[in-house]
């Protein structure tokens, strides 16, 4: 009797051993940062915001680049023969040889004489409907659509055109071309500067997060610090918390701006025939950013996040070196 009852107290105490054993093993540790802590949802808002406004800027440098190649291309693949009227000139036999001139020349795939109905449509928004062409002094003009990769000698085209015909004059558009080249890279550069500033501003925002976060577990890191923790194992935690952050932030603000980009195509392609639509159509295309866009997009995202994480590990490894310098002996 005495066997079975110290038996089944051995079993008890067994029993009793293996129930506190069981939530210790089920208990996970802490993590050095809270999860609620100044490098929470307030650095995840943050984070989405200068996402947000670096994507858009991004977004807008690409749209202005390709409209501004568009705009270059089309104007580099058409020059413009404009004959003016003149006492005693015959205004139709003057673009006809106009036109058999500038065909001649190597380099020159076409040539289109812009007729009466054309030319009073292109004054029609300024002149009114019922223009009778031959009543006013207007100029007309032909389009020479040229070789991209062989274009024509324009001074050998002027120069047999002039003396044959004295108001006539051939326009490349190389002025307007050099000035639109010119804005466009113009335009590019202060996109980069802004997306490089708001770059630098995200990171100074991580460093003063990470900061505060160590300011708030200061007294977790020495200790980890002082009883041989290393400063790598520390600061890893830290990285690994900073990147979870920073990519939900960047995720968000990206998506964000994937959003605006799908609005702005969808209304310009929904308002194709407005006034207001044309004109905008015109000078930045139909708002599309394309492919590369949305690629540069989630390259941003990847780099705001990686730079989040890489200024908390940086921020780590400068306040524990501190430690050292302020407590050798420690």
């Amino acid at each position: 009797m005495t066997d079975l009852s110290a038996e089944h107290l051995e079993e008890h105490e067994q029993e009793a051993e293996a129930a506190e054993a069981r939530p210790r093993a089920q208990r996970r540790m802490a993590p050095i940062v809270p999860a609620q802590n100044i490098a929470g949802r307030a650095l995840v808002l943050v984070i989405a915001i200068m996402t947000f406004l670096s994507c858009l800027t991004f977004g807008a440098v690409t749209l202005v680049r390709d409209t501004a190649s568009v705009w270059e291309n089309q104007i580099s693949r058409e020059a413009t023969i404009q004959v003016k009227p003149a006492d005693g000139l015959d205004m139709e036999a003057a673009l006809a040889q106009a036109s058999q001139i500038a065909s001649e020349f190597p380099g020159v795939k076409s040539t289109r004489i812009i007729d009466r109905e054309a030319t009073a449509r292109l004054l029609e928004p300024w002149l009114g409907s019922g223009l009778n062409i031959d009543e006013l002094p207007v100029p007309r003009l032909i389009i020479v659509t040229i070789d991209e990769n062989s274009p024509p000698d324009f001074a050998a085209m002027r120069a047999a055109i002039t003396p044959k015909l004295p108001s006539a004059s051939l326009d490349d558009h190389r002025t307007w071309v050099d000035r639109l080249v010119a804005m466009a890279r113009t335009t590019v550069t202060i996109g980069i500067a802004v997306l490089a500033l708001m770059l630098s501003a995200t990171v100074l925002t991580v460093v003063f997060a990470t900061r505060g976060a160590m300011a708030g577990n200061g007294h977790i890191i020495e200790v980890l610090h002082f009883v041989g923790a290393e400063a790598a194992f520390i600061a890893r935690e830290f990285r690994r918390h900073f990147l979870v952050t920073g990519m939900k932030g960047a995720a968000a603000g990206g998506a964000a701006a994937v959003l605006v980009f799908i609005v702005f195509s969808w209304w310009s392609s929904r308002n194709v025939a407005t006034p207001q639509a044309d004109q905008a159509t015109a000078l930045f295309g139909n708002f599309a950013i394309g492919s590369a866009g949305y690629l540069g997009v989630v390259l941003m995202v990847l780099v705001i996040g990686a730079l989040t994480a890489a200024t908390s590990h940086a921020t780590v490894v400068a306040y524990l070196s501190d430690i050292d310098v302020r407590q050798p002996d420690a």
